[in-house]
């Protein structure tokens, strides 16, 4: 899993978890290069801000509102949304995919 913190960069708030997605990006597209040969594909998620208690456990409980407003599709995801990502993925309708990231985040990023 990563985040839009790694192409946002979060600056102010979570540059060092931007940093650690970031890392997981580049993994994922070196052992998508790597371990395609053997026939291993390898993706990683790339998620906005999720419907969880972690901002208001973070001390930030209106975070998720202003992401809802910044994003085109006006809300922020479910846990479901993201499970559904990940379940193509592993399916073999995703079968020519490896070596990338998928964004999951209502339009927020390109």
């Amino acid at each position: 899993m990563s985040s839009i913190a790694a192409i946002l960069g979060s600056p102010g708030e979570y540059v060092h978890y931007a940093a650690s997605k970031g890392a997981v990006e580049t993994l994922t597209i070196g052992a998508g290069k790597e371990l395609g040969p053997l026939g291993i594909r390898v993706a990683a998620i790339r998620v906005g801000t999720t419907n969880t208690d972690l901002h208001a456990r973070e001390g930030n409980p209106d975070r998720p509102a202003m992401v809802a407003a910044a994003t085109p599709l006006g809300r922020i995801a479910e846990p479901s949304d993201i499970a559904e990502a990940a379940v193509w993925l592993a399916s073999p309708k995703a079968s020519f995919i490896s070596g990338t990231v998928l964004t999951v985040a209502g339009g927020l990023l390109p």
